[in-house]
């Protein structure tokens, strides 16, 4: 090795485009290094030291990219919090985690004003970045006076996420310290890019559409820029937006979710055939389950580019290339080459093929811990594998297929429903911009199927509209499934990723009551 790696790669080679933000700054691989190592040696001047932590409350930008590749050679973790987050939210992470230096974008001021406090942190590690926060320093405070020059005592660092709390409160997924050195663990990341037959350098630029406080965003990014390629950064996401920078900077591969999609194909056709796309090779998803049909009309637009996978904050996977998508629609594939996968019954036994079943995972030797939380850690391991509470099954060639989470899994009256798919269908009706499916208490049945619907612009909703939806329904799905009651929202409560906070639609119906899931 030696090749590859951010590190190398900019040092080799320092005049080369490695960035370009949501505003269109560029930024040379020799100016992202010379910034990243100067956030080095000014935390280090600090105080701060192997196995501390560094939070980060900012959009796509520069200073993120910059923060992420100090942590990653000085042997510190980074929590990437979403700025979505209310102050005690945020302040909660802050605390939890532990973190010995705050970075947060000065647009959300209030939120970082609240957290500090919440947390009770340190004004002297408090960094504004964008502007002024009161009671914060200037983010190029740290890098004042600071040489770019590569520092010495290198050590890897890691990301610690946090799960995104759809489920509960936040837990840190922490991983043991890397056994390589930083520009060895550069290249292993680098690497993961393979499994989708992305090459290295070339000339290859990938698109940062979602925010980079998600594992996989983040995880696609840093791969990309190990691999020598161009990243170029959105800030907030638009379907035209997209399109006009993948023809912009002959984009070659992004990360997406499926309601991106959803919200691609919504886009008038003269808007959608306005950009020369050509330039795409992989588009990669993942995140939520892709209603088939949804999956097929891009396929029929952008050509066989569109890549699946299935992973977690906590690891993966499985991965599906295109060819065998199209020849078993809905598998989102077999597992990695280091990875296993299997599906068992809830006495921890394996079910037939074809059985769903909670799925179960092993990525090599790979651990990690929910931090403060040994009774979720313990829980969450069997055997050398993971779960994170999906519910799929394995077909008779070992192509895994995923029906639902098990917390959103509904049981009425002694049947199975599994929300995503009845949300899947209602995705394909041009009247629906977005859709969720959950489970609300009912005497006799346990549970009873319910719907809430954000109609499509220029669409007025109410019982007229929810009548044609059921029987929209009807046509596709059994009676069983059927939502007895289609509620309408203004907008639906998802994040910038497209994950949806179900628990924000379901909990007041829960409230005092419990789930026998």
């Amino acid at each position: 090795m030696g090749e590859l790696g951010f590190w190398n790669l900019a040092q080799a080679d320092p005049a080369r485009l490695a960035l370009v933000d949501a505003d269109g700054i560029e930024v040379t691989a020799g100016e992202l290094l010379a910034e990243s190592n100067r956030l080095v040696h000014g935390f280090r001047s600090m105080g701060l030291a192997k196995g501390d932590t560094v939070a980060m409350l900012l959009p796509n930008s520069i200073a993120a990219v910059e923060l992420y590749l100090a942590v990653m050679q000085a042997g510190w973790y980074l929590v990437p919090i979403n700025y979505h987050l209310t102050g005690p939210e945020v302040g909660y992470i802050l605390k939890d985690s532990e973190a010995k230096a705050f970075v947060a974008e000065a647009r959300y001021a209030d939120v970082a004003l609240k957290a500090a406090e919440e947390a009770n942190f340190s004004a002297d590690a408090r960094f504004a970045v964008g502007g002024d926060i009161p009671g914060f320093r200037a983010y190029a405070d740290v890098k004042a006076g600071q040489p770019g020059e590569m520092p010495d005592d290198r050590a890897t660092g890691d990301i610690m996420n946090y799960t995104a709390g759809t489920t509960g409160s936040p837990k840190g997924v922490r991983r043991p310290s890397s056994p390589f050195d930083p520009d060895t663990n550069a290249e292993l990341n680098g690497l993961f890019l393979m499994l989708f037959g992305i090459q290295p350098k070339d000339d290859n630029v990938h698109l940062v559409v979602s925010p980079l406080y998600h594992t996989a965003v983040l995880r696609f990014a840093s791969s990309s820029l190990h691999m020598g390629h161009g990243v170029v950064l959105m800030d907030k996401w638009t379907p035209e937006g997209t399109l006009e920078r993948i023809e912009r900077y002959k984009v070659t591969s992004s990360h997406m979710v499926p309601t991106q999609f959803h919200r691609l194909l919504a886009l008038p056709n003269d808007k959608k055939n306005t950009h020369d796309l050509g330039s795409l090779r992989y588009m990669i998803h993942s995140a939520a389950p892709c209603p088939i049909e949804t999956k097929r009309r891009m396929f029929d637009w952008w050509g066989p580019v569109i890549y699946e996978y299935y992973a977690a904050t906590e690891g993966g996977g499985t991965l599906v290339t295109p060819e065998e998508w199209l020849s078993k629609p809905g598998t989102v594939g077999k597992p990695w080459p280091i990875s296993q996968v299997r599906v068992l019954d809830d006495d921890n036994n394996p079910v037939p093929d074809g059985t769903p079943g909670t799925v179960w995972m092993k990525m090599g030797e790979y651990t990690f811990e929910y931090h403060k939380d040994k009774a979720k850690t313990e829980k969450t391991w069997n055997e050398g594998f993971f779960t994170v509470g999906d519910i799929g099954y394995l077909d008779a060639d070992g192509f895994l297929f995923l029906m639902d989470r098990k917390i959103d899994m509904i049981i009425s009256g002694g049947v199975n429903i599994y929300p995503a798919e009845i949300e899947g269908t209602l995705h394909q009706h041009p009247k629906v911009a977005d859709a969720a499916v959950f489970g609300i208490p009912h005497d006799d049945w346990g549970e009873e199927v319910r719907a809430v619907v954000e109609p499509a612009p220029g669409n007025e909703k109410g019982e007229a509209l929810a009548l044609e939806l059921k029987q929209f329904l009807s046509d596709r799905l059994a009676k069983y499934k059927i939502p007895r009651t289609i509620d309408f929202i203004e907008e639906m409560p998802r994040d910038p990723n497209g994950k949806l906070y179900k628990r924000k639609l379901r909990d007041p119906y829960w409230a005092g009551k419990e789930r026998a899931i």
